[in-house]
């Protein structure tokens, strides 16, 4: 892994950063220079990951508001996030309950929303321009079976996106989306062992194939570098052109 950007004085959060997508944007963040903190459930993994990074591990369960505010309240202004943490429950639309509708909306959702709250609160008192990045997905974009609750709740984080990037634009506060296509995070390589689902799925990829974790970091990190400086309330679809059809 090549750094291409310089981070070398700015802290950023990252959430979700125990696995997947997140781990990869804390090793390119850590690579570039950052001084990162990793906010995630898994303690054995956060602290595998500090010893790998250098991050700083934060342990934080998004969906509780909480220990959101404990962790976050007294958090000294950061010059980034990254809100990574996620959840999927994929069931048919007939089969969804109220239950799990709301779990997967408090993590993907809600969660992301009270992160942004404090970090955005930090940045406008300490006059602290920066950027944020939230990783959605191409459920937002498009209809995909058994997907209803995380399609709700990332097109729900895409308004969020938008919503912010208004509101935090008047401070130097960018706000922009992700959306990537299936990422070959360990969970998603299980998940798509079976030759019968996968290979319908890869050939609606112009690109016939999913991304890797890497592939979906690296842009994160440009959305929250200088080279990304006048851009804000986009969703920036990592999909192989599958949105495209």
């Amino acid at each position: 892994m090549n750094a291409t950007f310089d981070f070398s004085g700015r802290s950023i959060l990252v959430t979700g950063a125990s696995s997947g997508i997140g781990r990869a944007t804390v090793e390119v963040l850590c690579a570039s220079g950052a001084s990162v903190i990793a906010a995630a459930r898994n303690v054995h993994e956060l602290a595998r990951l500090a010893e790998e990074t250098g991050c700083e591990p934060l342990v934080l369960d998004v969906s509780d508001e909480a220990a959101i505010d404990e962790a976050l309240g007294s958090l000294n202004a950061v010059d980034g996030l990254v809100n990574c943490a996620g959840i999927a429950l994929l069931e048919r639309a007939v089969d969804t309950t109220g239950a799990s509708f709301d779990r997967v909306m408090a993590v993907n959702a809600r969660g992301a929303v009270l992160v942004a709250r404090h970090v955005a609160r930090g940045m406008i008192a300490a006059r602290r321009a920066g950027s944020m990045v939230n990783v959605s997905s191409q459920a937002a974009l498009v209809a995909l079976d058994d997907h209803l609750s995380y399609s709700a709740s990332k097109a729900a984080l895409d308004a969020v996106t938008r919503s912010l990037c208004i509101e935090l634009g008047p401070f130097g506060i960018r706000v922009n989306s992700v959306n990537p296509t299936v990422t070959l995070t360990p969970m998603a390589v299980q998940a798509w062992s079976d030759p019968a689902r996968r290979e319908p799925a890869l050939m609606a990829v112009p690109l016939r194939r999913f991304a890797e974790p890497f592939e979906v970091a690296m842009p994160v990190a440009f959305l929250l570098s200088e080279a990304a400086s006048m851009i804000s309330g986009v969703c920036l679809p990592i999909d192989g052109g599958y949105t495209a059809r």
